[in-house]
């Protein structure tokens, strides 16, 4: 095992001295046990019957403000006063005193690639990479200590730090010329390949274009390394597979993540193979975290077989969610816009799928009862899903389908009251509204970032949000997202106003939306996302009140308890219990 000296010692050498959310001791810990004991069962915390003297947001109409939460099993028992909830709990009970600090319903991140998330906790950190010189000299650093056979992978790197050029394999051939990289800028719908990959995966300058995806070429027709949305293939294809027991690590690491943020339920967007890993973990009973895990679109069918056969699942692990692609990503350019890039007047984007296949997709999961989410940035690719959405929902008659449109970030103004319309949930990432923020006025222009990220608009117009992270590509921190969402300050502190002021929320609106929002976009309020009898008992302490606070402190926060079921899963609260 590693003592903490030496693990401070291999941050410091692979660049975390900045890593905003990699730099607290709980986070150390995490890594700790990714690298030694990830493997080792999770202990199962102790069951808390009351929490007393708290000031507890419960998300509840009914009683938006009480003080005390009593739990029995699983669920809450009962929220009221704290005199109420000791007369309840009795003299024996245990009870945990909250001195004033805030309860919230546990944080819905309602979108995430959760075992990504946990992978990239233990790969090459690129994210504040400011030059090409840092990102180089990370690589290398992270090189010299990789095993032999072992790509180097995730990375999330942002070329907009260092003013925009691209990383080419030029930069990183002398210092790797026998271990293979692959490392993806930080949306995920960029990667760069090294010439180990691109030899291992046979591409070269005769390889043909790909339908929905870009390689990038120099002026000799040679590959740079950049792989766009559906190219990026060429490479993935030839990663070998992760083993069974280095996913159950991964989600080991991103499970004890996500509680030091007060994440209690996640909806993973990913693959057939990671609802395997998560099935096994439910199996063994290893889950710390709720899960809603969504599998490609196209195989709507094998999901309607498996659902039919084994059920939808239950409160840790549910089925029954499809994902898709519209379009790309707009850092990366492959956002479908219906006019083109302010910065490249001859490029509109892509579409990562047809839009007859995209159709089809949509239309036999409806038929099959299942829920579906497709992934839309640009204005033309929303316009295309919602336009989608309300064919289907047309023809296979009336029902309570809520459909989603993930990130939907970049509205036409035309298509804003057609979410609550057609009943669609904007699944928006607000931390990416203050990182996008920067630049993304040179890409699109001012007049269309009048309706990016668009929340104010959206509620306006009575849409139900449903508020997540998207972690790899963003952190999976909810506090520093409802911080985005009240402020739109950019996370370079250039615009203290907000960046598209005029679209803020309240602090109210921003729970909301990670509470009660993101369960109704899981089809799950009856059982989750606020504080009311009966519900699980799911939820967060908080050492400061997030309403009573000026907006600008609110990322200061810090998560004190995250309790799931009525289990501990993360404390840093010096409890003060009495007998």
């Amino acid at each position: 095992m590693f003592g903490v000296l030496e693990v401070l010692r291999m941050l410091d050498a692979l660049g975390f001295r900045t890593l905003r959310t990699l730099r607290t001791l709980a986070t150390l810990t995490t890594l700790l046990l990714t690298t030694s004991c990830a493997s080792a069962p999770m202990t199962t915390p102790a069951v808390t019957p009351a929490v007393v003297n708290a000031r507890a947001w419960t998300g509840d109409p009914r009683r938006p403000w009480a003080d005390a939460i009593a739990v029995e099993g699983e669920r809450i028992a009962a929220v009221g006063s704290s005199a109420e909830i000791r007369k309840l709990a009795g003299a024996s009970a245990r009870i945990i005193d909250a001195r004033g600090m805030m309860i919230v319903p546990g944080f819905i991140d309602s979108h995430i690639h959760f075992i990504d998330g946990g992978f990239g906790l233990a790969s090459v950190q690129l994210r504040d990479a400011r030059t090409p010189s840092e990102f180089i000299a990370r690589i290398k650093a992270f090189a010299a200590s990789a095993p032999p056979g072992t790509w180097i992978t995730e990375g999330n790197w942002d070329h907009e730090l260092w003013g925009g050029e691209l990383p080419r394999r030029d930069w990183i051939d002398s210092i790797t010329p026998n271990i293979p990289v692959w490392v993806q800028r930080l949306d995920g719908h960029m990667g760069l390949a090294n010439g180990a990959a691109l030899r291992a995966a046979g591409v070269t300058r005769a390889t043909p274009d790909v339908d929905g995806g870009t390689i990038v070429r120099d002026v000799n027709g040679e590959p740079t390394g950049i792989f766009k949305d559906n190219a990026t293939g060429l490479i993935g294809r030839v990663i070998p597979p992760p083993t069974n027991e280095q996913m159950q690590r991964a989600l080991d690491a991103a499970m004890r993540f996500v509680a030091e943020q007060g994440v209690t339920s996640v909806h993973h967007m990913g693959t057939w193979s990671e609802l395997a890993a998560f099935e096994r973990a439910h199996d063994s009973g290893r889950l710390r975290t709720r899960i809603y895990a969504a599998v490609p679109l196209s195989s709507w069918e094998r999901l309607r077989d498996t659902v039919a056969a084994r059920g939808r699942g239950d409160a840790w692990l549910k089925r029954g969610v499809l994902k898709a692609y519209v379009d790309g990503s707009l850092g990366s350019h492959t956002a479908a816009f219906f006019e083109p890039f302010t910065d490249a007047p001859n490029d509109r984007g892509l579409l990562v799928s047809a839009p007859d296949d995209l159709y089809a997709w949509v239309s036999g999961a409806d038929r099959a009862g299942l829920h579906v989410a497709v992934h839309a940035i640009g204005d033309r690719a929303i316009n295309l899903i919602l336009g989608i959405f309300e064919r289907v929902a047309k023809e296979n008659g009336g029902r309570d389908r809520r459909f989603r449109v993930e990130h939907a970030q970049h509205i036409a103004p035309a298509d804003i009251p057609r979410f609550a319309t057609l009943g669609v949930v904007p699944s928006m990432q607000p931390y990416h509204a203050i990182d996008d923020g920067r630049w993304a006025d040179r890409v699109i222009g001012a007049e269309r970032s009048r309706t990016t990220y668009a929340f104010r608009s959206l509620l306006d117009a009575r849409a139900r949000l449903a508020f997540g992270s998207d972690w790899y590509v963003a952190p999976p921190t909810p506090l520093e997202g409802i911080y985005a969402a009240v402020t739109r300050r950019t996370i370079d502190e250039k615009q203290p106003g907000g960046w598209v002021p005029e679209q803020k929320i309240t602090v109210d609106e921003a729970l909301r939306a990670y509470t009660l929002g993101a369960a109704y976009a899981e089809f799950a309020e009856a059982e989750k996302g606020s504080l009311e009898r009966g519900k699980l008992a799911d939820f967060v302490v908080i050492d400061r009140d997030l309403t009573r606070i000026p907006p600008e402190t609110i990322r200061d926060a810090r998560v004190m308890m995250t309790l799931v079921g009525g289990q501990v899963v993360f404390n840093r609260l010096d409890t003060g219990e009495t007998p």
